[in-house]
């Protein structure tokens, strides 16, 4: 069943956007599970010690980066060719299938070969954020995509302690669970979730040509301000690997953190994160437009980073952490401006690209920060400065805001449309929306 409109009805989008949230939700919740426990398996099957095992964590970190850095333009690709719908249920029976591979791997090998097909079916939020541009009118999108940041939150909030107790019990449970949780979202999917494109408005043919990372490239270069606020999600996404790669480590260097800490910490940025996304984005987007927050959402993550990184105590630590939920702003409005750049026919391979830029970042992240930490800790380094990984997390961040400001100041900002209906003032030539008729 398909859905008439690009921009459907008001109570058929909201359940539409509820099962995307719940899909989103699900599949955190699967990811976040396995968390505490996939490095106690990689120890278990590569054997001879924790060193052995972080070599090969930050293998398989980095191969998983890799896949989907290929795969999510060919998911984009594919929905916009054939419907988000089919794309969507497919990619969660995959992540059920490769789920339930980990938990019976017998040997690394073939555990590492099931977090390639992982990475190669995780693409799902591609064709997730591409429903939501589907189905929700320009000046909602923002807080759509809020909402769907919220459920990225929440997983990772109920997530990691789910999955830490459940390994507890047996280490390879977790996964069993996750299979579940992926294939009760790949169930609930057949029997409620409607189609978001219909046919007259997918592409007439799959071309892989472009449906491969340096092809999706081509496709933001058609339009520069995409282009621009490209460059400004990947410096997002690369400032964002200083958490995932040093943040335990600076943590319980710096201020003696254990396991038990660094769990609370992370569980007061979800919830942090889970409230910015899910209720001001929807409030402060419509009131002060979209290019207004994407900036003050940027000058909050480099105001958190700044003081992450300098911060003498853990107290001071922690006053960072609503600062850096309010860089949490800066997301769905890059995603919504952008998506109002770009034609109907080309908003999965747009969502393709934008997760490769993720899936490149986490290629190269890892290895910076990592080295960064090291280097400011050595006792000969010239500069002994512990957060100084979060100190270039913050100058990438200023970069950005620099580059998202010269790229937005001539964009009609949807919350200064007049109430009335009238046509806003037409872009300039060089940043002219595509959805816009010619004149």
């Amino acid at each position: 069943m398909d859905l008439p409109d690009t921009v459907v009805a008001e109570p058929r989008r909201r359940a539409a956007v509820a099962f995307i949230f719940v899909t989103v939700l699900l599949d955190m919740l699967a990811f976040g599970i396995v968390i505490p426990v996939l490095p106690h398996l990689v120890e278990q099957l590569a054997g001879g010690g924790i060193a052995k095992a972080a070599w090969w964590v930050g293998v398989f970190s980095t191969v998983f980066a890799i896949v989907q850095f290929v795969s999510s333009p060919v998911q984009g690709a594919l929905s916009d060719r054939f419907g988000r719908r089919p794309v969507i249920l497919i990619s969660n029976l995959g992540l059920a299938v490769d789920f339930i591979v980990l938990a019976l791997a017998p040997t690394l090998w073939l555990l590492f070969v099931a977090r390639i097909l992982l990475g190669m079916t995780a693409a799902s939020f591609t064709t997730a954020n591409a429903y939501i541009a589907d189905i929700t009118p320009k000046e909602k999108r923002a807080a759509a995509f809020g909402m769907l940041g919220s459920a990225f939150g929440l997983g990772f909030i109920l997530g990691p302690g789910l999955g830490g107790w459940l390994g507890a019990i047996n280490l390879r449970l977790p996964f069993w669970v996750a299979a579940g949780l992926a294939l009760c979202n790949f169930l609930y999917g057949c029997f409620v979730l409607p189609e978001s494109l219909p046919k007259e408005r997918r592409t007439p043919r799959f071309e892989l040509h472009s449906a491969h990372p340096l092809g999706s490239l081509k496709l933001l270069r058609r339009y520069p301000q995409v282009l621009g606020l490209a460059v400004v999600m990947f410096l997002v996404y690369l400032a964002h690997y200083v958490l995932q790669t040093v943040f335990v480590l600076y943590a319980d260097y710096r201020y003696s953190w254990g396991t038990e800490a660094v769990g609370l910490v992370l569980m007061l940025v979800g919830v942090c994160d889970g409230f910015v996304q899910a209720v001001l984005i929807g409030r402060l987007t419509p009131r002060f437009g979209e290019r207004r927050v994407l900036i003050a959402g940027m000058l909050f993550g480099i105001g958190a980073f700044v003081l992450m990184g300098l911060a003498s105590n853990g107290v001071v630590f922690l006053l960072g952490i609503p600062l850096m939920a309010l860089w949490g702003l800066s997301g769905p409005p890059i995603q919504s401006i952008m998506t109002h750049q770009v034609d109907p026919t080309e908003q999965g391979r747009l969502q393709g690209a934008i997760s490769s830029l993720g899936s490149f970042a986490g290629i190269f992240g890892p290895f910076l920060f990592s080295h960064v930490f090291v280097f400011s800790i050595m006792k000969s380094s010239p500069v002994h400065l512990p957060g100084l990984a979060f100190v270039l997390a913050a100058e990438l961040l200023l970069i950005g805001t620099v580059i998202a400001i010269w790229i937005t100041r001539r964009t009609t900002d949807l919350a200064e449309i007049p109430a009335d209906g009238a046509k806003p003032p037409p872009l300039p030539p060089q940043i002219a929306d595509p959805l816009e008729p010619s004149p």
